[in-house]
């Protein structure tokens, strides 16, 4: 035998099965094909698929500039930041509607996610003077008192 050992049989190779973790899927609404389950965009129709999440819509954002305005609503419709700014310059030279606009999201948009915008602070402080200078205690109103039948 030539001086080689010749190991004895010890049967077919072992075969490990791992578990592969196939990612979520679902289909796209528009043209019925199988896509990732969080695909923003269908790759076969290029359809938007992302609804509006609530959970993007604040101004606290890392590529926050100014006052996060365009940072928030570029990342809720899922579009560049630098394309949101370029319309807000843009913008600004039609009617001055640019920075009146940006203002006004500004005071829709909250700093943080769940936080109240400025305009719910601005609405509260509002309700809360009202019912100072009309004398009415600050809360809901108490139910009516029903005098008691004799």
């Amino acid at each position: 035998m030539h001086g080689k050992l010749i190991e004895p049989f010890a049967g077919p190779p072992r075969i490990t099965l791992r578990r592969l973790e196939m990612p979520e899927m679902k289909r796209c609404p528009f043209c019925a094909e199988e896509i990732l389950a969080a695909a923003s965009r269908c790759r076969y129709c290029r359809s938007r698929l992302v609804s509006f999440d609530s959970e993007r819509w604040h101004r606290n954002h890392p590529d926050r500039r100014l006052a996060g305005v365009c940072a928030a609503l570029a990342h809720a419709v899922a579009v560049p930041t630098a394309a949101v700014r370029l319309a807000f310059v843009v913008l600004t030279f039609v009617h001055f509607v640019g920075p009146l606009l940006y203002m006004g999201l500004w005071l829709v948009i909250p700093q943080h996610v769940g936080n109240e915008s400025q305009l719910e602070r601005l609405f509260r402080w509002g309700q809360t003077l009202a019912a100072t200078l009309s004398g009415r205690r600050n809360g809901p109103p108490a139910p009516p008192i029903v005098p008691d039948r004799v």
